[in-house]
């Protein structure tokens, strides 16, 4: 691989965009035995695939989940976890088969992804075992799923057909759940935020009426990129979780190198100076890679980001050669399940040697043989981006990863700060289980289930029985000697949208056909899909002729205006309570509840390419409160003195470290930066003095700015650094400016965001966080 990453470094012009170069050494495998519990048929079927002798790791998580020990694998991409799971599960089901066939034993396997959980399906298969195989998700049409709920024995499916399908309708499904002995929870990482809480209640749902019908499973859960794997599994599934973290599947050489683009002539908002698109630069580095016969898997954040690039890199190398265009294909979402089989199956074989992908090849698609892997900006989390480098060099192999970065605070720091994500630990999944707008609409769904009892409580959490009396008392729940009982014939599940931000979600109609093409959650709808605005939804773009909010619904049609839309919302926001708060030398660190309102009032036209300001045109919509959790932190007048910062633009300086902060926080909280939001004021009416807030944007809070409170002394650090290291004279999309401002980056001050954060960072805890 040197010399391989000598040549694309060498090209001319590209000399300054190396930022660090790593090298991860190669790692030799080490084989055990196949346990004596696993039936010879089982064996011989992974024999016949080639495993002639499973990795030690797999052996050891194996023979735990026989044992009934609840168990997290949490090693590398490629590692074999699913034979880790699979083996004890296989063997039971084989094991407790009656004699005429009849099932005795059953696993259900859950998925993040529809896709990942076809491809373990297709993986089983192969096998060739005398298993009863079934997917059951919003495909399976009623004859299949009648097939699955009475022979089905290793079932597929995600969390949201627990929740809609077998869990309301558990009588129908009490052969299969009573039968459960093993729940598999695949690419756990992926359950974090609000969506993480409310699949976290729905496992406790699943495992109390699992027990209602006689079976408490074992769990089994699986990532290769998850931090505190113990702490993380017991909070997904209530239960005591055994963390196995040794890795001994082998590894090539690995090639790392953190790449930035160069600053353009174009100027942006303000007159800020912007760097050229991570995607055009990953385009040119595909293009380069399959010029070399390097097979090449690239990242890119939209669909039509991967098709563009796919286009890109194919004009490239039409220059070169004619016949290397058709080596090079786009992979997204959206295409029918053949065309995408079609797609793994020419890579793999080597018919395609380039491949420009969405992240619907990051979960645990099986592409084996890629030689190289490009990240057109940092993906959000480290645990995504080793999901995605861990592509190339499966097996032994030595490969090559190349992380672009975008034109973004994070990016910028990590491809400046490579030991922050190179050697340092994943992520903590942040999620609340006990947020009660998560836990009410699920304590009403296990109500509709049967009847909850104080007994059923704790398996909720500790504030559960506080939850139930609001609920009693709000008339959702009626008390009864045995019990709290739902009091609506509508579905309870229903109260519980699992994918939801909070509040009822926004339908997304197509204006000529009337068809559903999406939704959107209620908070989302005012600043992305209000009347004017310009919506890409799944790689498409559409103008958005309505929004009629009291039905939930905004209707769009297929456009491709020359403009892109931004919204301009005036934000305000007040203290409720105060949780926890710490003196750091006079300034002060806070943790607690907030009232967030939010009026969108214009939307401003932006021409594309470009970024120039066309128009801005008003809008009438209505005034939205949100109770969160936030963190905030203030600096009084005194010290605002003393670091000299009176002379200065002082709501520019919070503002400014405001947006840098919002942009830092995913690299410590599992979050993306449109989960949060953040209000800053030179002085806040319930503090007397500046403050800059930072909160979770959804309803009870998400975990997030928590985490912010947690590691503050780290997050604000790597905030400070972050502009000071910027090489823009005074602020750009890299540090300060933000693509979410309401107030078009105004005001803005760099220089006043370093001394404040200086002063600020004097008083921290060295050891905080």
């Amino acid at each position: 691989m040197d010399a391989l990453v000598r040549r694309l470094v060498g090209v001319p012009g590209r000399e300054d965009r190396l930022r660090h170069l790593e090298v991860l050494p190669a790692r030799e495998a080490v084989h055990e035995d196949w346990p004596g519990w696993v039936p010879d048929d089982v064996r011989g079927a992974y024999a016949a695939q080639g495993v002639a002798r499973p990795w030690r790791h797999q052996v050891v998580a194996a023979d735990a989940a026989h044992a009934g020990d609840h168990v997290i694998v949490a090693t590398g991409t490629a590692s074999g976890k699913s034979l880790a799971y699979q083996l004890p599960a296989l063997s039971a089901i084989r094991a407790a088969r009656g004699p005429r066939g009849e099932r005795g034993a059953s696993v259900l396997y859950l998925a993040p992804t529809k896709a990942l959980a076809h491809d373990q399906l297709a993986g089983l298969e192969s096998l060739g075992l005398d298993v009863r195989l079934a997917a059951h998700d919003g495909d399976s049409s009623r004859e299949e799923r009648d097939w699955t709920r009475d022979f089905g024995e290793y079932v597929l499916t995600n969390p949201d057909m627990l929740h809609r399908s077998l869990l309301p309708s558990h009588h129908r499904w009490a052969r299969l759940l009573g039968s459960v002995q093993y729940v598999v929870v695949d690419e756990c990482h992926h359950y974090r935020g609000v969506f993480g809480a409310h699949v976290s209640h729905v496992l406790r749902r699943l495992r109390r009426v699992c027990a209602m019908y006689g079976a408490h499973p074992t769990f089994v859960l699986a990532s290769a990129t998850v931090a505190e794997p113990e702490v993380t599994a017991a909070r997904l599934t209530g239960l005591d979780v055994v963390a196995l973290t040794r890795d001994d599947s082998p590894r090539g050489e690995v090639s790392l190198l953190l790449w930035e683009p160069p600053f353009t002539s174009h100027a942006g908002e303000n007159g800020a100076p912007v760097r050229r698109a991570a995607s055009s630069e990953v385009a040119d580095l595909l293009a380069d890679l399959v010029a070399e016969d390097v097979r090449t898997l690239a990242f890119v954040r939209s669909r039509r980001g991967a098709e563009q690039v796919a286009l890109t890199a194919a004009d490239l190398l039409a220059e070169v050669d004619p016949s290397l265009p058709g080596r090079i294909a786009a992979y997204r979402g959206g295409y029918l399940p053949e065309e995408r089989r079609a797609l793994e199956a020419a890579l793999r074989r080597g018919d395609l040697i380039g491949l420009a992908a969405t992240n619907a090849l990051e979960l645990g698609i099986d592409i084996s043989g890629l030689d190289a892997v490009l990240v057109a900006g940092f993906p959000g989390t480290r645990a995504a981006f080793w999901q995605q480098v861990g592509r190339a060099g499966r097996g032994a192999q030595d490969a090559l990863g190349i992380l672009v970065a975008k034109d973004d605070p994070l990016d910028t720091y990590l491809v400046t700060h490579p030991e922050m994500l190179i050697g340092a630990p994943v992520e903590a999944s942040v999620f609340d289980p006990s947020n009660p707008h998560v836990m009410g609409p699920h304590l009403c769904a296990a109500a509709q289930e049967q009847p909850l009892t104080e007994a059923d409580l704790p398996l909720f959490g500790p504030t559960a029985r506080e939850v139930v009396d609001e609920l009693t008392s709000l008339g959702l729940l009626r008390r009864r000697p045995r019990g709290w009982f739902w009091t609506d014939r509508s579905r309870a599940a229903d109260l519980a949208d699992i994918r939801s931000a909070g509040g009822s979600p926004v339908q997304l109609i197509e204006a000529d056909t009337g068809r559903v093409v999406g939704t959107v959650d209620a908070g989302g709808a005012h600043n992305q899909a209000h009347p004017g605005a310009v919506y890409v939804h799944q790689g498409e773009t559409w103008l958005v002729e309505d929004l009629d909010l009291e039905h939930h619904v905004a209707v769009m049609r297929r456009d491709e205006p020359a403009y892109s839309t931004t919204a301009r919302e005036v934000t305000d926001i007040s203290i409720v309570a105060t949780r926890e708060r710490q003196s750091w030398a006079g300034c002060e660190l806070a943790l607690g509840e907030v009232d967030v309102s939010h009026q969108v009032v214009s939307f401003l036209k932006r021409r594309q390419p470009g970024g120039e300001v066309l128009s801005e045109d008003p809008l009438d919509l209505p005034e939205r409160t949100l109770r969160t959790t936030a963190v905030w932190w203030t600096v009084p007048d005194d010290v605002v003195a003393e670091a000299g910062l009176a002379a200065l633009d002082v709501p520019g300086a919070a503002h400014a470290a405001e947006h840098c902060s919002i942009g830092l926080l995913p690299l410590f909280a599992t979050c993306d930066r449109w989960d949060i939001g953040g209000v800053s004021t030179a002085r806040h009416a319930d503090t007397g003095v500046l403050t800059v807030f930072v909160y979770d944007g959804h309803p009870g809070g998400a975990g997030f700015s928590e985490r912010g409170f947690r590691t503050a002394a780290t997050w604000l650090s790597a905030t400070r650094e972050a502009i000071a290291s910027c090489e823009c004279a005074s602020g750009c999309p890299s540090c300060i400016q933000s693509p979410k401002c309401g107030n078009q980056n105004n005001p803005l001050d760099k220089a006043g965001a370093i001394s404040l954060l200086d002063a600020l960072l004097a008083g921290a805890p060295r050891d905080h966080g």
